[in-house]
């Protein structure tokens, strides 16, 4: 059996179903400029689907200095991996500034934020550490520990008492080998909208040595102090964190990601990291969007609060109408269980068609019986919006 047939047998729970899916279930095209409303198969619908937590995707100083910086250099500069030929001092200031802003020694930019974890991972061990992860980690981190030729271990999500049991696990193995233990979680986890318990992580260094990497992307820009991320929430926190990794595709509403600590280290990573070595440098042209964003971030700080307001009425709201959320935790993503795929497809299909645009979330990307509709609110929504959404989830849940 050569390569192709064996893979037209094992299509996978996503593409058994691709033949129709396609354009619907799976790569849907929402057609207009980036916004709460948004056209899909023609029609305008309210859209809970995209991460402009914020609402920066079309404020009018990132789309011009988007286009003041494509227009000085082009989309072409600077044509060449950061340490061979392609570092700015656009890039540089941009990797100062948001250092600054998180308070960290230092930052570098990586160009996504899925392969700067994968190389991440892969720039901070070898065969003789051993890495432990939450459970629900996202596929980034999932991905970047098969490239991990020593020992790993998963402890159930945001559950202490199994994390310190693989602590154990993963120290008697570092004893012997006398390698390093890496401690991986999420700030703020993409499929529930629930917090990691970096706080309960972190006092287990009293009796553990390990390093800990944190995968921000929902927390920068929009939880803790002016907006720090989960790293913000917290002074206990923030100086036991070895790296923190940010995308910048939420809150920032761009591309590209930020990996943050001790200079030390992020040396080691901008030496390492070969998904960035073999690689062409962002363009100037979106290194300059970020950096307004970044300003906007800061400056605009009542885009926080309307959001985290967004977040609160939507929290109320479902539970005067009695539906469950995974989490109540005050992040923007707001998850809904509906084990059952058919159900779940029907009250998407149902929404769709009333003129709300819902994601619905089915393995592979979580598991068996976990499936779920997955909301993000942004600071642009109203309180009518949000109301006239879970109104309508309501009645589809809860009919007979």
């Amino acid at each position: 059996m050569n390569i192709l047939d064996k893979l037209q047998t094992r299509l996978g729970p996503l593409g058994d179903h691709a033949h129709y899916a396609h354009g619907y279930y799976a790569y849907p095209r929402l057609e207009g400029e980036i916004s709460n409303k948004m056209t899909f198969n023609g029609k305008e619908k309210l859209v809970w689907s995209l991460n402009n937590y914020l609402g920066l995707a079309n404020h009018p100083e990132v789309r011009e200095a988007d286009n003041e910086g494509t227009k000085r250099y082009g989309l072409a500069y600077p044509m060449g991996a950061r340490m061979m030929s392609g570092n700015t001092k656009l890039h540089e200031r941009f990797e100062t500034e948001i250092a600054d802003y998180v308070q960290k020694e230092d930052a570098f930019l990586l160009n996504y934020g899925y392969q700067g974890m994968v190389s991440i991972i892969d720039s901070l061990v070898d065969r003789q550490d051993v890495v432990v992860y939450d459970a629900e980690s996202h596929a980034c981190i999932i991905d970047g520990m098969r490239l991990h030729m020593g020992k790993r271990f998963v402890f159930k999500h945001n559950d202490i008492e199994d994390c310190e049991r693989q602590l154990q696990r993963a120290q008697k193995i570092t004893e012997k080998t006398k390698g390093a233990i890496l401690l991986i979680t999420e700030g703020v986890f993409g499929m529930r909208g629930d917090q990691g318990k970096l706080k309960e992580i972190v006092d287990l260094k009293e009796n553990y040595n390990f390093s800990l990497l944190v995968d921000d992307a929902h927390g920068i820009g929009i939880l803790g102090e002016s907006g720090h991320g989960v790293l913000g929430l917290g002074r206990t926190v923030k100086p036991y964190a070895t790296c923190v990794v940010m995308p910048l595709g939420k809150a920032f509403c761009g591309l590209g990601a930020i990996v943050a600590g001790k200079e030390s280290i992020i040396n080691i990573i901008s030496q390492r990291a070969n998904t960035y070595r073999y690689t062409t440098a962002l363009p100037p042209g979106i290194v300059s969007g970020l950096k307004s964003a970044l300003e906007l971030v800061i400056d605009e700080s009542w885009r926080r609060d309307k959001l985290h307001k967004n977040i609160k009425f939507f929290n109320s709201v479902a539970e005067e109408k009695k539906i469950i959320l995974v989490s109540s935790f005050d992040a923007p993503i707001r998850t809904i269980l509906v084990a059952d795929i058919k159900k779940l497809l029907k009250i998407q299909n149902i929404l769709i068609e009333k003129g709300f645009y819902v994601s619905a979330i089915r393995p592979p990307t979580v598991p068996e019986k976990k499936s779920r509709i997955r909301i993000s609110v942004n600071a642009l929504h109203s309180d009518h919006e949000i109301y006239l959404l879970l109104s309508h989830i309501a009645t589809i849940l809860h009919e007979k």
